[in-house]
């Protein structure tokens, strides 16, 4: 996998819940997402990993309003979404909880409800500086997940078009209503 930009994305906050997310973008078309809390994986995510997802799409969301030159690629309905936004993300988020509420006794699931607000506002604030500091690997990143969009926007359409020509075909309706034939 080929890197979009040369150093991932560090973020680091020290306090009552020390937190550290490392995030670097690829080409690929999928997204490796590692979650800890406490030193402990947690396979199955949780409100941490929902944070870091809502914040990334939040901020990727806001980076797109201000590109104009991008915006025009995308319909003005659409916006983009948590799949366009992690297709080749490749993260890492470790946490220091104080009482970690694990949901099911293998603690592989966070389920401390205000972790995900924490995370969400520290992507948001330091996500932002980075790459109003860095404005080139948002434009390339932005570039990947427009496409990422763009591609998603027209299966849904071409499913659409599927679904309508075969609906259309078993009602048998009169020829003035048919569809052209040429």
């Amino acid at each position: 996998k080929e890197k979009l930009h040369p150093k991932p994305i560090y973020i680091e906050k020290n306090g009552e819940i020390p937190i550290e997310i490392a995030i670097q973008y690829t080409t690929a078309y999928s997204d490796n997402i590692y979650s800890f809390v406490n030193n402990i994986n947690t396979i199955e995510g949780g409100t941490h990993l929902e944070g870091l997802k809502a914040g990334i799409t939040v901020v990727m969301n806001e980076f797109l309003k201000k590109n104009s030159k991008l915006l025009k690629k995308m319909d003005k309905e659409e916006k983009l979404t948590g799949e366009d936004v992690r297709a080749g993300l490749t993260a890492v988020i470790s946490m220091k909880v104080p009482e970690p509420q694990f949901e099911g006794q293998t603690k592989t699931k966070l389920g401390n409800t205000d972790v995900r607000g924490v995370v969400s506002s520290l992507l948001n604030e330091q996500l932002t500086l980075f790459f109003e500091q860095n404005p080139r690997v948002i434009e390339q990143i932005l570039e990947k997940t427009v496409s990422e969009a763009a591609a998603r926007i027209a299966a849904r359409k071409a499913k659409e078009a599927t679904r309508r020509k075969n609906g259309l075909d078993s009602f048998g309706l009169p020829g003035k209503l048919a569809d052209c034939s040429s």
